[in-house]
């Protein structure tokens, strides 16, 4: 089986608004049980949007994580995720 590499910033940086938990954890450089895993216990390094029992990553989050940024703060008077 030929595992695909895992993606450059720059090409994280293309990608659609979301993206699976298996392309975050890939890009992030982890399993994806483990991702799926941070995000049930809700400690995922990265926002993620829960659809049913399916959940997305937000991809602006992923690069911010990536690029080394500080996370974004909650703005005042909305909840944080």
């Amino acid at each position: 089986m030929n595992t695909p590499s895992q993606p450059t910033l720059t090409e994280v940086r293309k990608w659609p608004a979301t993206v699976s938990v298996t392309e975050a954890a890939r890009a992030i450089g982890c399993s994806r049980a483990h991702l799926y895993e941070r995000v049930k216990r809700g400690d995922s390094p990265v926002k993620t949007i829960s659809l049913g029992t399916r959940h997305v990553v937000i991809t602006a989050d992923l690069v911010r994580l990536l690029a080394g940024e500080a996370p974004k703060a909650p703005q005042e008077g909305t909840e944080a995720a």
